[in-house]
């Protein structure tokens, strides 16, 4: 059972794609308009982590596709019975509720007076230990619109290609922030093997992603640190990195246009020290970080940090 609780940072990037397009907006990447920065929902994040532990690690997956009949797909309900309408069997089996909890409806069928079978349904709601906010990133960003053709003749003019519309984004560095809470995880019998599953997905489950508007996503960097003392967690620690680039926002195209300065985060997690049980770290090797105005690139970043605080590799990064 995790004991624990930790919080989590975690940086991607994503280029001539669309990380999370808005199915109520012509499926573009979404936006703040405000601010113009990329948006990414947490039900995007939770969505890459289930995919890779179910394809990838072979673990069982409450909220996922299940077609019972060709073109039909399972509802919550009947995903239910497939584990006995027991929400013990649920949380025993399904990785993904243990994490992030849900609603389970439960379907009861009794005999009335007659002796005919009725159905009576209700619901179990489970609040997940682990919780993300909506990804950000870390820089402005403008939305480009490509026009391409298809490999197909529309049947009213099979000389003519039909056209799409597709909107990407040209680069976007995108920060998550999460919470993994100790509270919650004994509701849900949230495992550190479960933890270690959830940090495996998210890393690894952002670069498998194959799909034609996710292909390209690359983990940057991922964090997460372990107090030692109960109800307590620092917070916003992923405000604590700040983007430099001498480029202007929209005209950044790669990683190697920026850098990250992680003076502040640093500084936080040496002042809170006697509070933290571990700090866990990943990191992508093409990323230049600045400590004090210094540059660190990569794992050097490891060795740079263990001086006044116990980092460990999570041995993600290939």
């Amino acid at each position: 059972m995790v004991k624990n609780r930790s919080e989590l940072v975690f940086l991607y990037d994503i280029k001539d794609a669309n990380p999370n397009g808005d199915p109520m907006d012509e499926n573009k990447p979404r936006i703040d308009e405000e601010t113009e920065r990329n948006i990414v929902t947490d039900v995007r994040l939770k969505r890459t982590i289930r995919d890779y532990l179910y394809m990838f690690k072979e673990k069982e997956i409450f909220v996922r596709e299940i077609e019972y009949e060709p073109g039909k797909i399972q509802d919550a309900k009947m995903r239910a019975k497939d584990f006995d309408n027991d929400p013990d069997k649920i949380l025993e089996k399904c990785t993904d509720v243990r994490l992030f909890g849900g609603t389970i409806p439960i379907t009861i069928t009794k005999k009335d007076k007659t002796g005919k079978e009725k159905e009576s349904g209700s619901s179990i709601t489970l609040t997940g230990p682990v919780q993300f906010r909506m990804g950000r990133s870390l820089h402005r960003v403008e939305i480009k619109h490509i026009k391409g053709t298809g490999a197909f003749a529309s049947q009213a003019e099979r000389e003519q290609k039909t056209f799409r519309d597709e909107y990407i984004l040209p680069y976007s560095l995108i920060s998550f922030y999460g919470v993994v809470n100790e509270n919650a995880a004994k509701t849900t019998r949230l495992t550190e093997e479960d933890a270690e599953d959830l940090i495996d997905g998210i890393w690894n489950g952002t670069k498998n992603l194959i799909t034609r508007s996710k292909f390209g996503q690359m983990p940057r960097f991922l964090l997460r640190v372990i107090y030692n003392e109960e109800n307590y967690h620092i917070g916003d620690l992923d405000k604590k990195i700040k983007l430099i680039s001498n480029k202007d926002d929209k005209e950044i195209r790669n990683i190697s246009d920026v850098k990250l300065d992680i003076t502040e985060l640093v500084k936080t997690l040496e002042r809170k020290k006697d509070k933290i049980k571990a700090v866990q770290l990943e990191v992508n090797n093409d990323v230049i970080f600045l400590i004090n105005n210094v540059e660190v690139k990569g794992e050097d970043l490891l060795n740079k940090l263990s001086g006044e605080i116990t980092v460990e590799k999570l041995n993600l990064e290939d």
